[in-house]
């Protein structure tokens, strides 16, 4: 379990800005103090990690929701970047995508993705994946 004195970190990497509601709406009810940023694209999200820029400030994310099916840079590069640089590869990512391919899930959790999860279509189930998302993560899990 998180401490709740302080608040956990996580990062939304989502070009879906239905999407980002539905993990916002879902989010809304956490017995947990949390600080969500959503970043639209594999560079901003890139950005936000590696504290550049305008994030220069940002702090270093304690959980990573990612997409696979991002502009500018694809969330599997995104995952293999972060899994390779020895500062980040202790941030647990979880795949959230639309994607159910073999191919995909394969290719994730050789980059040493920590889950997979594919979007449901249906509102109610989609809501269900983002608390169960919370509910593991950040009420069960000890993050680093």
């Amino acid at each position: 379990m998180y401490n709740n004195n302080y608040p956990v970190d996580i990062l939304l990497v989502e070009d879906n800005p239905g999407d980002v509601r539905l993990i916002i709406e879902a989010f809304k009810d956490a017995e947990i103090n949390y600080n969500l940023t959503v970043a639209s694209d594999g560079m901003e999200a890139m950005q936000i990690i590696n504290q550049e820029g305008k994030y220069s400030n940002a702090n270093r994310p304690k959980l990573i929701i990612l997409d696979l099916n991002l502009p500018l840079k694809s969330g599997c590069d995104v995952l293999k970047e972060i899994k390779h640089d020895e500062a980040l590869k202790s941030i647990p990512i979880v795949i959230l995508t639309t994607s159910n391919a073999e191919k995909d899930i394969t290719r994730t959790y050789k980059n040493h993705a920590n889950a997979y999860l594919t979007k449901p279509v249906d509102l109610n189930q989609f809501i269900n994946v983002a608390k169960s998302i919370q509910d593991f993560w950040l009420n069960n899990v000890k993050l680093p």
